[in-house]
């Protein structure tokens, strides 16, 4: 086949995550497609894959990518007349600890949700789908149908003809040897037998992801970590059951002790996940590297082989036949990057994959048709290569891999707080938090008080109550000081605190670090024109004015928020969520005009943040600055520039809890002496700082929505309840038209607030599945207790026809079904008393 010279996409990297990201392009008509590889399809890591097709995962993004892939495989055969090795054997995933259960539970609402079947199993059920496992010590166990293996070099091959037969191209052999961007934005990709002019870039190079990143300037957040698994010999049992003519066991996960094993030719297959297992290829491989493995070491494993003896007696009968040391790629939480780069026009990331084989059908699927199409079809953010920022850079990458290898079996706890690389970013006010009680959580590197602890408050090894299983860390561990959370699926020892502040701010006044808040300067003589063109929202006419508004995807859909300050003439600040700073800024620069007539300016780092709220914050505000705080001098959603003592802010009448409050918006430089004069104004008051977890309870009070929940490209704008954030009178915004198509043909979902009965202790969380009778209604976006009404409380999205107020639905909350009542939104101060005091 000659070489290729010109393409619409050029794809980089020969496993089963580029070729199928190239079928799908095919699939949806682009047949000018190429793929580049530097040596033969599938060496990388997927030849040395072990082929499991995992459904479980609590993302929904990482969860309806698996749920594609395990409905596609099996089709490919009728289509390419090539045998996969799919076998549907299912997958059985066993508890010994409630905690597990209750995350068993959880996830099959999630499971629920985006169609996936999940079936629970006493220890008597599993003991006769797996009779050589001993279950005399499991509560239960979780088993999807649909689950089992593939053979990972068939499925590639599969999807390779699948791709040719629609007109892609395929070079083998082939090294990319550099990437540059021309000034008209076409790509022109270089290899050793050529250079190809194209408009797309995919890279999906697997080990090599940092080295092809460097050659287009950008720090991909991936290293690699190995990761033994092994087959043993055959065992008599296994083939006795395979003359019988008995099906195959299946794939078994024993959770707590991190392994999972399947049978493999006639033995068993063992892969375990344990800790210390290395980055490896921080560099990248060498040059030459194909089909390559590093010495084993099984030492590291022996808890694990021990663990799988007792579970498996038969498992430690025969010998070792052969063992697998591969290099599986990371990113920092574990989940693949997909979807678009950072900073480059038309360069596509597909890396970073754990579980490359389950999620490559899927991840080519939806990112084909974000090139394609222009935007996905399913809410992405979970998997979005901008949920990293430049903090994550190589010692970092290797901290957070490591640890994300050796928990990919660990409870996934609603409110989890890992421990790797933390500290990387602080706010100047860190200290006077943590001295204060503070325990701190982690969003986008920025360490952020979660809640804060009483004086000399501490947990015991009674307290935890840790289970006796390998997998067993139900805490965060943070050197030198005392434990002071358990994490739980149920209100856990943090509960009473947080509602003390909630109460605290409600009563007298609270102060929050909210500086991680994502910031940008908008500015130039077409900004006001270009913002009008971009947000759902009027851009405020007058300097000094505020207001929230959304930018939209093609569809309708809710990509981002922000709020809107207008600084002065053709100047704007804009303000959206810390977790976002990087892909809200992304698309802001890429929107922008080429002419010059609209500049950018990042400030996140450059501007603090500390929120005063309650009804005595204009008691304490006053006493430090000479503004006029009247409702007439300062209305609400109004900004103006202050001096709080001797330091200039911008203070915005503006909060995200519904009380009486200013965004005290400030040169990072002079947070502590604004923190300090704050603190000092408000000790008559009784002034105390408040965490997240309050600040969110507070929000769902009000009805307030967050990205990704009540938010999402998945959802219209409207069916999010955004109405009276887009403006009727604009005569363009994007995503106006289909929006307004959406909203004509009828909206499939419809944002409702709920009060939850009965809960004594286990609050929604977000993601469970909504009942009529049996019917599947809707899912939970947001939930939990409600101090200020006394009411659990849970944001959702239903379908319309069953979303009145006054409706009685069912919400199954850790398998338990509860009465949910839909109820009006913000049932705290609904006329917005507080917030106008």
């Amino acid at each position: 086949m000659s070489f290729t010279n010109n393409a619409r996409v050029v794809v980089i990297g020969g496993g089963v995550v580029g070729v199928s990201t190239l079928y799908h392009l095919a699939k949806l008509g682009w047949s000018d497609v190429v793929l580049i590889e530097r040596k033969e399809l599938t060496s990388g890591s997927t030849w040395h894959a072990a082929g499991l097709l995992p459904l479980f995962n609590l993302s929904y993004s990482v969860g309806k990518i698996h749920q594609y892939s395990v409905d596609l495989y099996p089709s490919l055969e009728a289509e390419t007349e090539l045998n996969v090795g799919y076998s549907r054997v299912s997958n059985i995933r066993l508890a010994k600890t409630q905690d597990r259960m209750d995350e068993y539970r959880y996830y099959a609402g999630v499971a629920r949700t985006i169609g996936v079947d999940v079936d629970f199993l006493t220890p008597d059920e599993v003991k006769e789908i797996w009779p050589l496992c001993e279950t005399h010590d499991i509560i239960g166990a979780i088993r999807h149908p649909d689950d089992g293996y593939i053979q990972p070099a068939d499925l590639t091959q599969a999807l390779a003809k699948g791709a040719r037969q629609r007109g892609a191209k395929i070079h083998r052999n082939t090294t990319v040897t550099g990437i540059d961007q021309k000034a008209n934005g076409e790509w022109v990709v270089h290899t050793d037998q050529g250079d190809i002019t194209c408009e797309h870039v995919v890279s999906c190079t697997g080990n090599f992801a940092r080295q092809t990143g460097r050659m287009v300037g950008l720090d991909i957040p991936v290293i690699p970590v190995e990761h033994q698994y092994f087959v043993t010999e055959q065992h008599p049992l296994i083939m006795e059951r395979r003359a019988q003519g008995l099906p195959e066991m299946g794939v078994l996960r024993e959770s707590d002790s991190s392994w999972y094993m399947r049978e493999e030719a006639g033995g068993l297959l063992l892969g375990p996940y344990e800790v210390g297992a290395p980055a490896c290829y921080v560099d990248g491989p060498a040059a030459n590297s194909e089909y390559e493995l590093f010495p084993d070491d099984l030492d590291r494993l022996m808890p694990h082989i021990e663990s799988a003896i007792e579970r498996v007696p038969a498992f430690g009968e025969v010998g070792v036949k052969k063992v697998y040391n591969g290099a599986i790629a990371y990113t920092p939480d574990g989940s693949p990057i997909i979807g678009p780069a950072w900073d480059r026009k038309n360069f596509w990331l597909n890396e970073g994959h754990s579980f490359g084989i389950t999620a490559a059908g899927g991840a080519g699927w939806q990112l084909a048709h974000w090139i394609v199409d222009g935007e996905p079809t399913i809410d992405m953010m979970g998997v979005d290569p901008r949920r990293f920022g430049g903090y994550a850079g190589e010692g970092y990458l290797i901290e957070k891999n490591e640890e994300a290898y050796a928990k990919v079996f660990t409870v996934h706890y609603p409110d989890e707080e890992r421990e790797a690389a933390r500290g990387v970013r602080r706010t100047p006010c860190y200290d006077r938090m943590k001295d204060l009680g503070a325990v701190f959580g982690n969003v986008f590197g920025w360490e952020r008080p979660n809640w804060f602890a009483p004086q000399g408050y501490e947990l015991s090894d009674a307290d935890l109550d840790r289970p006796n299983v390998l997998l067993n860390h139900n805490h965060p561990v943070v050197e030198g000081e005392p434990i002071r959370e358990k994490w739980s699926f149920r209100r856990s020892n943090y509960f009473e605190h947080v509602g003390n502040e909630v109460k605290h701010v409600t009563s007298k006044v609270g102060i929050q670090d909210m500086s991680p808040f994502a910031k940008c300067r908008i500015a130039g003589p077409g900004a006001e024109e270009w913002l009008g063109g971009l947000l759902t929202n009027f851009v405020p006419k007058t300097v000094g004015r505020l207001c929230l508004s959304y930018l939209l995807t093609s569809e309708g859909g809710v990509r981002s928020e922000f709020t809107v300050y207008k600084t002065g003439p053709q100047e704007f600040y804009l303000v959206s969520a810390g977790a976002y700073e990087r892909h809200d800024h992304d698309y802001l620069k890429k929107a922008m005009p080429t002419d010059g007539s609209v500049t950018y300016e990042r400030l996140t780092t450059a501007m603090g943040v500390l929120v005063l709220a309650g009804p005595h914050a204009r008691d304490v505000l006053s006493k430090v600055t000479r503004a006029d705080l009247s409702n007439e001098g300062f209305p609400w959603l109004t900004g103006q520039k202050i001096s709080i003592g001797a330091a200039p802010v911008d203070a915005l009448r503006v909060n995200f809890i519904g009380e009486l409050g200013w965004e005290i918006h400030h040169p990072i430089e002079m947070q502590n002496y604004i923190f300090d004069k704050l603190m000092e104004a408000g000790a008559e008051y009784d002034i105390k700082p408040f965490g997240i977890r309050a600040m969110t309870l507070m929000a769902m009070e009000k009805s307030y929505k967050l990205i990704p929940r009540e938010l999402s490209i998945e959802y219209s704008a409207h069916e999010s309840g955004l109405d009276r954030f887009i403006s009727k009178k604009k005569e363009y915004f994007h995503g106006r038209d289909r929006l307004l198509e959406r909203q004509e043909a009828g909206l499939n979902w419809q944002f409702v607030t709920m009060e939850v009965v009965g809960v004594t202790n286990a609050d929604a969380r977000g993601s469970e599945a909504i009942y009529l009778g049996e019917e599947l209604v809707g899912r939970v976006t947001s939930g939990g207790y409600g101090w200020r009404v006394s009411k659990s409380l849970a944001l959702a999205m239903v379908r319309p026809e069953h979303a009145a107020e006054g409706a009685e639905l069912e919400i199954s909350i850790l398998g338990n079904r509860h009465k949910a009542v839909i109820i009006p939104d913000s049932p705290f101060d609904p006329e917005n008393e507080a917030l106008r005091a």
